[in-house]
Parts: C-alpha cells; sequence; structure tokens
C-alpha cells in the first residue's frame, strides 16, 4: 500500500504540476518570442481564419503523398483515437476528472475500453516497428522520439496488465499503473508529446505567413 499511497499521492501530484507549469511555459515562450520583422508588402492579410484554414487542411495528407502515407496516416489516427478514448471514455478516470475539475461525462463499458487498449497497444507496437525498420526513420530518430513512445504506452500497457493480474497484487499494477501516469505527464510538455498543443500554434503560425505572402494553402 505505501507504493499505491505514494503513487496516488506525491508521483501523481508532482507530475500534474509539471504537466500545468511546463505548458504554460512552453506556450508562454511561444508567445513572447519576439517576431522577426518582415519588410513585404503584404500581399493578403488572412488574420485569424488563415490560422484556422492551415490547422485544418494540415489534417489531411496531399493528394501527391495519399498512397505512400496511408499506412502510417491510419496507424496515427488510431493510436490518437485509442488514447483519447482509453483516457476519457473509462469510467474510473472519468471519476478521477470529476474528483479534479469537477466535471463528469457518460463512459464505456470495461470491455469495450478493454478491446480498444489493446488495438492500441498494438497500434502503438507497429509504429515502433516502422521506426526502426525504415532507413528514413531511423536515421532521424532520436531518443526523445523512443523515450515519448515508451512513456506514451507505458499507461496503456499497464492499464491492459491490471485486470489480467499475471499473479501480481492488485495494488502494485494499479501503483505501477499511476506511476506510468505520472511521468508520461512530467515528460509531455518538454518532449516531442508536446505537439499534442504546439501543433496549433505552428500550423496556425504556417497558415498567417503562407497567406501574407499569398502562398495557396
Amino acid at each position: 500500500m505505501e507504493l499505491l499511497d505514494f503513487a496516488r499521492g506525491p508521483a501523481l501530484q508532482f507530475g500534474l504540476y509539471a504537466f500545468v507549469i511546463g505548458t504554460v511555459w512552453r506556450i508562454l515562450g511561444i508567445l513572447l518570442l519576439a517576431a522577426k520583422p518582415d519588410h513585404s508588402a503584404a500581399r493578403k492579410a488572412g488574420g485569424f481564419m488563415a490560422a484556422l484554414k492551415v490547422i485544418y487542411t494540415r489534417s489531411f495528407t496531399a493528394d501527391a503523398f495519399k498512397q505512400d502515407t496511408l499506412y502510417p496516416k491510419i496507424l496515427g489516427y488510431l493510436l490518437h483515437i485509442g488514447l483519447f478514448v482509453t483516457v476519457f471514455l473509462f469510467v474510473p478516470h472519468i471519476l478521477f476528472f470529476k474528483g479534479l475539475i469537477g466535471l463528469e461525462w457518460p463512459g464505456l463499458p470495461n470491455n469495450i475500453i478493454f478491446f480498444v487498449g489493446v488495438i492500441t497497444a498494438g497500434v502503438g507496437v507497429a509504429l515502433l516497428v516502422r521506426r526502426l525498420t525504415n532507413p528514413v526513420l531511423k536515421l532521424i530518430s532520436n531518443f526523445d522520439d523512443y523515450f515519448s513512445w515508451l512513456v506514451t504506452m507505458a499507461p496503456i500497457i499497464t492499464g491492459i496488465i491490471i485486470p489480467i493480474r499475471f499473479g501480481v497484487r492488485y495494488e502494485t499494477l494499479l501503483a505501477v499503473h499511476i506511476l506510468s501516469v505520472a511521468l508520461l505527464l512530467t515528460w509531455l510538455p518538454f518532449g516531442k508529446l508536446a505537439h499534442a498543443f504546439l501543433v496549433f500554434f505552428s500550423r496556425g503560425t504556417t497558415g498567417l505567413v503562407l497567406e501574407r505572402r499569398g502562398a495557396k494553402t
């Protein structure tokens, strides 16, 4: 119980604080960057709508690359959908969010969550195999890529193991699961996983720049 108390208490609290403070720090760091002067005449001034347009259009693959990127694109969407379902539609997680922010919503049955979790873990393994076997991806991958994969998949895999047990005490498995969540929260704002929220800033900025130059978006 000591490990579980530590996981539920100091470890999870540290992860939440690191997530919030790190996220605010990364966003403020972007917003407070000094903009480089652009002395060229603006061809268009799309403003906020130009940013939203590119945020939307960059969510889909250009026609010229659809065939070559279909497999990783499908895996990517399956992974993100699976993560959303297991994190936000599992009833115990919803109860956690209720205690944290005071909001709750309907969840899915445990067997469906378990099935989605297994599929998500399988997709994560497939993406890792692709990274390890694709010469280009293997060349450009670094510690951040592999560690981000590890801390993302750890909560999924440990969550799947909890109902199976494998002879391990429930309290121990739950503690390991919560510790993996705390690690994910701590790392998320500082590694490549920060794309979860920074992607909107990068795509929006791209939209503003391209619109100003009159480029097709």
